[in-house]
């Protein structure tokens, strides 16, 4: 259904695998494996592959639908700032590499710095939920509140509102897209998705295969942000508009519960083609189009396959969407 320039396709195997761009590389993120590829300053590329270890498979409860919304966040999260900071460690000043290209750290120095890292890491996830909640969920009612004047309607404050939040977001990723060092994490965007468009084709994962196909996906990060604003919006309106205190803890507390329903809700956007499926997956494709995601070259592309194909299971039913 390729009715925009550059729009996602009919794929023969709609896969579970998906990923993240990192500072010159890419993560991808399968059934059993992650791994993450990065172009180091040698030009070489540096794969690091590691078994899974979701909770949703130690506590079943958590992988049920609506909640494995808010776990597949969180987990999101915790991976993908896990591999930004692995790659950033790639282009410190001054670093040397071992003989198996990693970072090179005397004993005491991996000790301390791997412990500093998984500090770093579950700050940077608390940090990252934190200010999602504050900018997206309750800076947008507080501005709703000062603009209210004489309006006593609940569900047009609720619209106000939700339409703010859409504004800032929009901002953001506009704003964040114009930098020149996010723009190589954009094109490595690009190539991840092009990299699995061809997966999902059946093709083979080489740069030319894969240089065919488009930069958009339905089932991209971008689209799921988006929708977890519009379905704010609608789940929000059943809350009406109390006092200050209980509109921030309401919006605080139903932050998971948008959450789960915005996953399910991209979840079934990803298994179909139809066009209500489009319709609802066009928002996110057009901000995927404008600001996150950019064309790739020829060398991101190797990164992305890479990165790809360690994490392809053998049994290619494992990682059916």
């Amino acid at each position: 259904m390729n009715k925009i320039k550059n729009a996602p396709i009919e794929a023969k195997h709609k896969t579970s695998i998906g990923g993240q761009a990192i500072i010159e590389g890419v993560m991808m993120r399968g059934p059993e494996k992650i791994a993450i590829a990065v172009r180091k300053p040698d030009k070489e590329i540096q794969l690091k592959v590691n078994p899974i270890k979701s909770v949703t498979k130690k506590y079943k409860f958590l992988g049920l639908p609506f909640v494995r919304g808010m776990v597949g966040l969180i987990e999101a999260l915790k991976i993908g700032t896990g591999a930004l900071l692995y790659s950033a460690e790639f282009f410190e000043d001054e670093q040397t590499l071992d003989k198996d290209g990693n970072p090179k750290k005397t004993i005491t120095q991996k000790i301390f710095k791997d412990k500093a890292q998984d500090v770093e890491m579950v700050l940077a996830v608390i940090l990252s939920v934190a200010m999602t909640v504050g900018i997206f969920m309750v800076l947008p009612n507080i501005i709703t509140n000062f603009l209210k004047g004489n309006l006593q309607n609940t569900v047009t404050l609720n619209l106000i509102e939700g339409l703010i939040r859409m504004s800032i977001f929009l901002l953001y990723v506009v704003w964040v897209s114009k930098l020149e060092d996010v723009k190589r994490v954009f094109q490595y965007h690009g190539a991840e998705h092009k990299s699995i468009h061809c997966y999902e084709n059946e093709m083979e994962l080489t740069v030319e295969n894969v240089r065919k196909f488009p930069i958009l996906h339905a089932r991209c990060g971008t689209s799921f942000l988006f929708m977890v604003m519009a379905v704010s919006i609608v789940v929000l309106s059943f809350f009406g508009w109390p006092n200050p205190v209980m509109r921030i803890l309401t919006r605080i507390l139903m932050f998971p519960v948008i959450a789960g329903i915005s996953y399910e809700i991209n979840r079934y956007i990803g298994r179909s083609d139809s066009r209500l499926c489009y319709a609802l997956s066009y928002p996110g494709l057009m901000i995927q189009k404008y600001a996150t995601v950019k064309e790739p070259d020829d060398s991101q592309i190797e990164v992305a396959i890479q990165s790809l194909l360690a994490v392809i299971p053998e049994d290619k039913e494992a990682d059916r969407w």
